[in-house]
């Protein structure tokens, strides 16, 4: 896969995903299916989507005792999906059973990336509510590190620390990154923002982009700006 956008589909439901995806008649842009939409729609959107020839990244951050991510991967496998998540915090063991139970018997098997730290945690955050000390910096490097060594394609982080996870990990080490908004937009509730150009120099290799795509007066527009920024 190559430098692509990726945008966050958080609607409420099906009817107003369908509206919105209804916009786009030429390129099938890749999407990113979250928690809202997946636990109101449950694993039919999934399929309806991907029916519809979109590429689909499962954002459902799994973080729980190794066995059961290991089960709840084996049936995340069957959709077909093309990225999937987890929280690095879980642990390497509970990241090496979730490649585990995520590889089908063909040996083939969805991207995996594991997330660092959520863009609308900053340092002051990670320190008074996680008792976090270490630099966010160090934190991430530390949770991109460990996700590599259990075999893990990438990481979820802020477009900030995309070169660095690169240098640390290698360039084949996937990072996608949220937390990006246009020069002239709303930061909305993220607290580590960048622009899709921004992205693109600082070496993400895909950006997450939900409200200045979906929320845009013209979405498919906002869409094509994102796409010329980020990846032409």
């Amino acid at each position: 896969m190559g430098r692509d956008v990726i945008i966050a589909c958080d609607f409420a439901g099906a009817e107003e995903t369908f509206a919105f995806l209804d916009k786009f008649t030429g390129r099938k842009p890749f999407v990113k299916i979250g928690m809202e939409l997946f636990y109101a729609e449950g694993p039919r959107i999934v399929r309806s989507i991907k029916e519809r020839g979109h590429k689909i990244f499962l954002d459902l951050k799994l973080h729980d005792i190794p066995n059961t991510v290991k089960k709840t991967m084996a049936v995340l496998s069957s959709l077909d999906v093309d990225i999937c998540n987890l929280h690095a915090a879980g642990t390497t063991c509970m990241m090496e059973a979730a490649i585990e139970g995520l590889t089908r018997p063909d040996g083939t098997r969805p991207l995996l990336i594991a997330v660092t730290q959520l863009t609308s945690t900053d340092q002051e955050t990670m320190e008074r509510d996680l008792l976090i000390k270490e630099p966010m910096e160090e934190v991430v490097m530390h949770y991109a590190l460990n996700a590599k060594k259990a075999g893990l394609d990438g990481v979820v982080c802020s477009p900030f620390e995309a070169a660095k996870v690169h240098g640390a990990c290698g360039a084949d080490f996937l990072t996608v990154t949220p937390g990006v908004r246009f020069a002239d937009g709303d930061r909305g509730d993220q607290k580590r923002v960048m622009t899709p150009a921004g992205a693109k120099t600082a070496g993400s290799d895909y950006i997450v982009v939900g409200r200045p795509i979906t929320a845009a007066e013209d979405s498919v527009a906002a869409y094509e700006r994102c796409v010329r920024e980020f990846c032409d």
